[in-house]
């Protein structure tokens, strides 16, 4: 036990809390101590009862079925792998930038969760940092199931195609890609690669609860500076290697 919370206590802290939280609020549902109607998103109790709640619940809560069981460990997987990477990469020492990242993604996923009454949200949102790390460190060869290897510019689309393939359904991965997608475009594409008009700016108030830190823990990818911070390491987004989903291979011993 002492090695699993040595583990817990090693992942940086915004993704520990966002990995315990998505842990925890499924087995509540599991368990029968919140009614799960209670924590999925349905727009009209948000706007006419207003639970305010459910948008916050719907994008933490998944059903653990033995039908939705394996879906649920994977992307608790990327959940963890990715942020993790990119907590403590391309955002290394700079939590408010992260935490102003997460943010910006869930509103604009939860207002598309509103409008298209998605009821779970939690796979949008994984989906949306997984693109976002997949955009800083786009040269990196990543290793996909069956022992496919390919630049992870392209890994968010390879998962899409593949839960289309496997379970006829591609909105949640869609919703993820499209939405990391305008977070980089709009904080980093186009107004430092096309010299446009800066549209995102993480607010001060985040900066003063969560100030910048010195002296971070590794790099992968490291993203054009919009604001000075501490020195990062270089990445490993020149052409490195990295093995996704180790231990999640399909067809796997």
């Amino acid at each position: 036990m002492s090695d699993i919370g040595d583990w817990f206590r090693s992942i940086p802290f915004i993704t520990r809390t966002w990995f315990a939280a998505s842990i925890a609020v499924p087995f509540i549902g599991k368990l029968g101590l919140v009614d799960i109607t209670h924590l999925i998103l349905i727009p009209e109790f948000v706007f006419s009862r207003f639970h305010i709640w459910r948008p916050v619940t719907a994008t933490l809560y998944f059903p653990i079925t033995p039908n939705t069981g394996f879906l649920y460990l994977v992307n608790l997987y990327f959940l963890y792998h990715y942020s993790t990477r990119l907590e403590t990469g391309a955002f290394d020492s700079r939590p408010a930038d992260y935490i102003f990242m997460l943010l910006f993604n869930w509103i604009c996923i939860v207002i598309t969760g509103l409008l298209m009454n998605m009821r779970l949200l939690m796979i949008p949102l994984i989906m949306s940092v997984l693109y976002v790390w997949a955009q800083f460190n786009k040269d990196t060869v990543v290793s996909f199931w069956f022992g496919t290897r390919f630049k992870a510019h392209y890994l968010p689309w390879v998962i899409l195609a593949f839960n289309f393939i496997i379970g006829g359904s591609f909105v949640n991965e869609l919703t993820g890609n499209l939405v990391g997608h305008l977070y980089f475009f709009l904080m980093f594409k186009y107004p430092i690669d096309l010299g446009g008009r800066s549209f995102l700016t993480t607010p001060e108030f985040l900066y003063r609860l969560f100030p910048n830190r010195r002296g971070g823990v590794s790099g992968f990818g490291v993203p054009p500076s919009r604001r000075p911070a501490a020195q990062e390491p270089a990445g490993g987004g020149g052409g490195g290697r990295h093995n996704w989903g180790q231990g999640f291979r399909l067809g796997g011993e």
